[in-house]
């Protein structure tokens, strides 16, 4: 079923929307939510947290993209729910990695998390993410928004560690590039 049906489903207020959704979304869910708590319990627990906050987001909501709208409902309270663990072990090490990573070409990377959702840094990103190919736009979504390992995402696109390493740390200075000429404030 396509997403559109899927919001209809939603708009109408049928469960059938949860179910739909679920079997379209739920493993992606599901990794989302695993690659920050590093749980299957607790990543089952956000996946259907995430599919009920959706039932109770549309109407009024009507996303243009479910995917990103679920996977960013996901990502929230999977990192909602390892702020109350306080425990870096429960992400498999990959949060705080990643934060050291972004901090590397962000200085002010707390304001940025903070105005995350503001439409001016929004713009700034999805015009970055444009400019990328589709190999390097892959790699900074499931590095920066999946949170996944740097080996699985090498395995993923066949490249090597050191050939991933090295392009993210290639992407993070054109986003830093990219994002001061925007005029965004790091």
């Amino acid at each position: 079923m396509d997403d559109r049906s899927i919001v209809e489903l939603f708009l109408e207020r049928s469960e059938e929307a949860i179910l739909q959704t679920d079997n379209k979304y739920g493993r992606y869910c599901h990794r989302i939510a695993f690659n920050i708590l590093g749980n299957d319990e607790d990543s089952e627990e956000c996946v259907n947290d995430a599919l009920m906050r959706v039932w109770g987001s549309i109407p009024p909501n009507e996303p243009n993209s479910l995917s990103s709208f679920i996977g960013k409902i996901t990502r929230n309270l999977a990192l909602d729910r390892l702020r109350q663990k306080k425990s870096e072990k429960r992400g498999n090490g990959e949060i705080p990695l990643v934060l050291d990573e972004l901090a590397e070409c962000i200085s002010g990377y707390d304001e940025l998390e903070r105005r995350a959702d503001s439409a001016e840094i929004i713009a700034a990103l999805n015009k970055f993410l444009e400019e990328l190919n589709s190999v390097e736009r892959g790699v900074f979504m499931r590095r920066y928004w999946m949170l996944d390992p740097i080996s699985d995402i090498a395995e993923k696109y066949d490249i090597s560690v050191s050939k991933t390493t090295t392009m993210l740390f290639r992407l993070r200075a054109k986003l830093k590039k990219h994002l001061m000429k925007e005029g965004i404030p790091l």
